[in-house]
């Protein structure tokens, strides 16, 4: 019996809620930051039956190593489930220069606004131009993220350009969290092991090294084939 009921928990999990765009919005643009990060949104999305495209504007990600690997996985994904990808520019240098003077600052801080603010700019202007009306980002999954702070990058860059709104959903709730990790498990992505920009591989590797680990090794750990460590 006991088994049963953790069968029974287990299925009512699985059902998913009916999800609407807002603003009475009929075609979504999905900012995706990754893979792992993106699965668990885009699952849900398409049980809704919204009509959705991703859209993959990531200049902060260092080096280009690690950019074209989760790159790669998150198209890998979006072809298996036949969605459409954007692929963007990678104008890293242009993200460099945005970042002057914030290069000591911390995770969370100014300089992640300033990056939010980059790619959800291109994001709101793409969207503008192709006759989407909602733009969403699947970085507020991540526990790592300030989802306040996503929201407000989100809602001031879809502010610039009339009737475009940015979907606030908290992709984290009802369990999007686990689902993510059980996603990122079941597909076996790249385990990404920082934020993703040079300086969080930086403050990343000196913990690492102040703590008795070894450096971030790009392009090695993979969900379901080593130790699983969250995003």
């Amino acid at each position: 019996m006991e088994s049963l009921n953790k069968f029974i928990i287990k299925k009512m999990e699985l059902v998913r809620e009916k999800l609407e765009l807002p603003q009475g919005g009929k075609k979504l643009l999905l900012h995706s930051c990754c893979a792992p990060c993106s699965g668990e949104v885009m699952e849900a999305i398409i049980a809704s039956g919204i009509n959705f495209t991703i859209f993959f504007y990531n200049p902060n990600i260092h080096p280009r190593r690690e950019y074209d690997i989760r790159k790669d996985e998150n198209i890998r994904f979006a072809e298996k489930h036949q969605i459409p990808f954007i692929d963007a520019d990678y104008d890293v240098d242009n993200w460099f220069e945005r970042t002057k003077g914030m290069e000591l600052e911390p995770e969370r801080g100014i300089r992640c606004t300033m990056c939010f603010d980059m790619r959800f700019e291109r994001t709101a202007l793409y969207a503008f131009e192709h006759g989407f009306d909602i733009i969403s980002s699947s970085l507020g999954i991540s526990r790592w993220k300030n989802m306040e702070q996503i929201n407000d990058c989100g809602i001031r860059a879809a502010g610039h350009y009339e009737g475009i709104t940015y979907w606030t959903y908290n992709w984290r709730k009802k369990g999007g969290s686990s689902r993510m990790l059980e996603i990122s498990k079941r597909e076996e992505f790249y385990m990404q092991e920082y934020c993703g920009c040079a300086y969080s591989l930086r403050d990343t590797n000196k913990w690492r090294m102040q703590n008795g680990r070894e450096k971030i090794r790009i392009g090695e750990k993979y969900y379901g084939q080593s130790d699983d460590i969250d995003k």
